[in-house]
């Protein structure tokens, strides 16, 4: 009943135009009814094939079938109500069909009509957004995911006479991935894997989340990364790691953790090449969750507009994966709001990014990465927009060799056949990125003289580096300096 309260507050607020972003027409049409009924007023439905018509009547208004002519009539032969039009995006593109719609709208304390544009994409021309809200539905949670379940299986059973088995951990699965989907989507995926073999297995998940995935790639606002490891090839970030592993299951929404606030998200600070993208991507793998990363600069556009419309798009496509972890990487290139051209564009991104942080239900969470804390606007920094801020700074000694471990591995070679102490030592104020270069470039060395690969070869290179902390020291002590006084030590 959540969403009829909510719509009859937007029409008892007297705005006398509503959008609603849907493919679920019927779910509406019978949402408006209901409000319709409970503040006694008449409701009446276009589309292009059937017109204008009253709800619930078969008569259709003759000559009505062009949306110009449907609002005409509305604006001629005015009666109080709502009048719902289906599909009408294609058509707010001639200006005099946007000049009837403002004109009934200005007309509202005269005759109270409401129009409740219904598609699955619209954007009403910017001089109507004064007179306009928005109304969205609200996606089943986990509890309205298990009804939903628990309601195909009583209905599969019916029609079959026995009932449907599944695993536990393929169901739990199951309803965690379906969380984020519309009601007719989680119902069609829930009855598309009883009607294959009367069962809830893994593959089913597997196919839920293929399913999310392509609709995620046909948004394209949203990269999934498929390559995330786990912490075990991420050296060290030990008190990252930690903090992660306590939070996970109540993220995950195991037994018993009900009582505890789910984990939002976290600040990712750090020199450049410290292993900030890995860890977020680890962070995925660990928790067995997919992982999206939002690049801001496929997000700008030259309209007035849209880009903040593109980036309300990519969090509700964030939504939809849910549960899920959401990588913005280098975020301080996105809202950065000191350009000369900017016209505000920044300013307004960080105002939609803020709120959906305070206001986002789904389970889905942020991992945003900075090189450069300066650019960072404070009201992205004050207490409460991450649960917490992580300074990972340049690797110490056991963390260096951690990660000379892990990449000597990763290439088939056995570190033990490495003077580990002396690369540790050799490789002092390197980011772990740089450690990993100067193994792959000692490779080529080592190949080039047709010699196996040996410490000397890597010591050698070492040798030849200037990490980022020499070349650019200031900036790497200024960070540093910052970081000491704010942020909790990743190590």
């Amino acid at each position: 009943m959540n969403d009829v309260h909510d719509l009859k507050l937007i029409l008892e607020s007297r705005f006398p135009l509503v959008t609603v972003e849907t493919t679920e027409e019927a779910r509406v049409l019978g949402v408006i009814e209901r409000c319709a009924n409970l503040l006694g007023r008449a409701s009446f439905s276009w589309s292009v094939t059937d017109g204008l018509r009253r709800c619930n009547r078969p008569e259709r208004v003759p000559a009505t079938e062009a949306l110009g002519d449907a609002l005409r009539h509305i604006d001629t032969t005015p009666h109080n109500g709502i009048y719902t039009l289906l599909d009408a995006h294609p058509y707010l593109n001639d200006p005099a069909v946007v000049r009837v719609i403002r004109e009934i709208a200005q007309e509202y304390s005269r005759c109270a009509r409401t129009l409740v544009f219904v598609s699955p994409r619209i954007d009403l021309p910017t001089d109507l957004h004064h007179l306009t809200a928005r109304f969205a539905f609200e996606l089943p949670d986990a509890n309205a995911v298990r009804r939903i379940v628990s309601e195909e299986a009583q209905l599969w059973q019916s029609r079959n006479g026995r009932k449907p088995v599944g695993d536990p951990a393929a169901i739990a699965l199951l309803t965690q991935h379906l969380t984020g989907l519309s009601v007719d989507d989680v119902r069609r995926q829930i009855r598309q894997a009883l009607e294959a073999d009367g069962a809830v297995t893994m593959q089913d998940v597997d196919r839920v989340v293929r399913f999310k995935q392509d609709r995620l790639a046909a948004d394209g606002l949203l990269d999934m990364e498929s390559d995330t490891g786990s912490f075990a090839s991420v050296g060290g970030l030990n008190g990252l790691k930690r903090w992660l592993s306590l939070r996970r299951a109540v993220f995950t929404g195991e037994p018993g953790t009900g009582n505890l606030p789910a984990p939002r998200g976290v600040l990712l600070l750090g020199v450049q090449g410290s292993g900030k993208s890995l860890a977020a991507k680890a962070v995925a793998g660990a928790w067995g969750l997919p992982l999206l990363r939002l690049d801001f600069a496929t997000l700008y556009d030259k309209y007035t507009g849209e880009t903040e419309r593109r980036l309300r798009e990519a969090l509700r496509g964030a939504a939809k994966m849910a549960p899920a972890v959401l990588w913005i990487d280098e975020i301080e290139k996105g809202l950065a709001t000191d350009d000369v051209g900017d016209s505000g564009v920044s300013r307004r991104i960080l105002g939609s990014l803020l709120t959906w942080m305070a206001e986002r239900r789904e389970p889905v969470f942020l991992v945003a990465t900075a090189n450069d804390i300066s650019k960072l606007p404070p009201e992205l920094l004050r207490k409460g927009r991450f649960d917490e801020i992580f300074f990972i700074d340049l690797p110490g000694p056991g963390a260096r060799e951690d990660i000379l471990r892990i990449h000597l591995g990763r290439r088939g070679l056995s570190p033990e056949s490495f003077a580990l102490p002396a690369l540790v030592e050799a490789t002092a104020d390197f980011s772990g990125a740089e450690i990993e270069q100067a193994i792959v470039a000692s490779m080529y060395e080592a190949h080039a003289l047709g010699e196996p690969l040996a410490s000397g070869h890597v010591l050698a290179e070492i040798a030849r580096t200037r990490p980022l902390s020499v070349l650019m020291a200031e900036k790497v002590e200024a960070l540093r300096a910052w970081a000491a006084e704010r942020c909790v030590p990743a190590d």
